[in-house]
C-alpha cells in the first residue's frame, strides 16, 4: 500500500495545526508557520489545508491574524476520516474494478473473484487501525502510538 503525497503531507499540516491549537477554542494557526514547520511550499500548504476545510476537519479565518482551526477537537477526529477527506479508499469497490478491466469492457474476473476479497480484507485491516487512532494521538511518540495499536488489536494480534 502506497500513501499518496496529498495523504501524508495533508496529515503533517494537521498534525501541525493540533499541535499548536487542539481545541477548536484556542486561536488560529498561521499558514507560513504550518508550511515552514513542514518544508512545504505556501501554495502546496494552502493547497492541502483547502483540501481539508472542504473536508470539515478544519476551519479557516481570513485577514492578518487569521488562519486555520481545527473543526473538532484532536481527540475528536479520527485518521481514517482525515484519511478519506485526503483520497480516495484504498480498494472502493465495484468502480475500482471496472477501472481494471483491461483492454475488455468489464472485468473478467466478476464471477466469484479472488482480488476483490483480498483487497476488501486489507482495507478493513488498514480501516481498523486508522480508525482506533484519532488526531490527538499522533501527537505522541511513535512507541505509544504502537503500543496503542497493540492493545486495541489485542494479545493475539502481537506476534503480526
Amino acid at each position: 500500500m502506497k500513501l499518496t503525497a496529498q495523504e501524508e503531507y495533508g496529515l503533517r499540516c494537521l498534525i501541525q495545526i493540533a499541535r499548536r491549537a487542539p481545541e477548536p477554542s484556542d486561536g488560529p494557526v498561521c499558514i507560513r508557520d504550518v508550511a515552514a514547520a513542514e518544508g512545504l511550499s505556501l501554495d502546496y500548504a494552502a493547497k492541502l489545508l483547502r483540501v481539508l476545510r472542504c473536508g470539515g476537519m478544519v476551519t479557516s479565518e481570513r485577514g492578518a491574524t487569521g488562519g486555520f482551526r481545527l473543526a473538532r477537537s484532536a481527540s475528536e477526529i479520527s485518521v481514517a476520516e482525515i484519511l478519506a477527506c485526503l483520497d480516495t479508499p484504498l480498494y472502493g469497490g465495484d468502480g475500482f474494478c471496472q477501472a481494471h478491466s483491461g483492454r475488455h469492457a468489464a472485468c473478467v474476473h466478476t464471477d466469484n473473484c479472488s482480488l476483490q476479497a483480498l483487497w476488501c480484507a486489507i482495507e478493513g485491516a488498514v480501516a481498523r487501525v486508522l480508525g482506533q487512532l484519532v488526531l490527538a494521538d499522533l501527537l505522541l511518540t511513535r512507541i505509544d502510538i504502537e503500543q496503542r495499536i497493540r492493545t486495541e488489536r489485542g494479545p493475539a494480534a502481537e506476534g503480526v
